[in-house]
């Protein structure tokens, strides 16, 4: 307990899946975290669980394409709390897949800036304001949640392996930038295999409606193969990795990329 004691952090994408698990994570070990997600009835829910853990949290509706949005959830981290330790960058979408060719501009925008866009605002406007904190003593880091995706590619994604391979470097240019700064902010990249989340679970569904004509366990049977481990990861190993990086443990860890991914990318 209290790793992250006296920490202030904002995790977006907090309503399911890994931005739940990871914001949990936060308040447990005793940081005051601000839940952002588009989907309102979600984030409030997981904010209210952790206040009836006995944690601190609040709930903001957030569009993380959003510049003005951007600025507005970071203030309220300030005028609520005091400031700004820890910012994870969570919030994406995973798109249906298609080949380049039969792929529509409208759809690769949309799909970059949910997935990139957002953790470049996400990484401006964290920096900005957790470097006042740190400039009264403190530290700070930030997380962004990558993919697998985003170290290798697949067929029929090439929008989700540019956007997640961008974070990868993003997080590396946003590293080097803080440290020669001297902002005391540490910057890295999280990079996930398959995990047992609604998002997946929706990416199986995709699958099983497309045209190799498998059922949905079929479908997780294959994914699951993809990892050496021998089965899919739970959101509280991905959350237990964003806690480790957010917490002074880390403190020499930055502009480097974390897998979690079960073995997929070690073959």
């Amino acid at each position: 307990m209290g790793r992250v004691s006296g920490k202030i952090a904002i995790v977006t994408g907090a309503g399911k899946g890994l931005g739940a698990a990871t914001a949990k994570a936060l308040a447990r070990e005793g940081a005051k975290v601000v839940c952002t997600d588009f989907d309102d009835a979600a984030g409030e829910a997981v904010a209210a669980e952790i206040q009836r853990a006995g944690g601190v949290a609040i709930f903001a509706h957030h569009d993380v394409v959003d510049e003005a949005q951007w600025e507005r959830v970071v203030k309220l981290a300030e005028d609520r709390f005091g400031g700004l330790h820890i910012l994870v960058n969570n919030a994406g979408i995973a798109p249906a897949g298609g080949p380049i060719e039969d792929k529509e501009l409208s759809d690769w925008r949309h799909t970059l800036a949910v997935d990139l866009d957002s953790v470049f605002l996400g990484c401006k406007h964290g920096i900005r304001t957790i470097k006042k904190t740190t400039a009264k003593g403190a530290t700070g880091s930030i997380i962004n949640i990558s993919s697998i995706m985003g170290l290798v590619a697949t067929s029929n994604a090439s929008d989700y392996n540019a956007a997640k391979g961008g974070v990868r470097l993003l997080t590396k240019a946003a590293a080097l930038e803080c440290a020669e700064a001297k902002y005391n902010i540490r910057v890295n990249s999280v990079h996930p295999g398959y995990i047992d989340t609604p998002m997946v679970r929706g990416v199986m569904e995709r699958g099983a409606e497309g045209p190799l004509h498998l059922s949905g366990n079929e479908i997780a049977e294959m994914l699951v193969m993809l990892h050496p481990i021998g089965r899919l990861g739970v959101a509280d190993e991905i959350a237990n990795m964003v806690l480790f990086l957010a917490s002074d443990e880390a403190s020499f860890a930055t502009g480097a990329e974390f897998v979690v991914d079960g073995g997929y990318t070690a073959r």
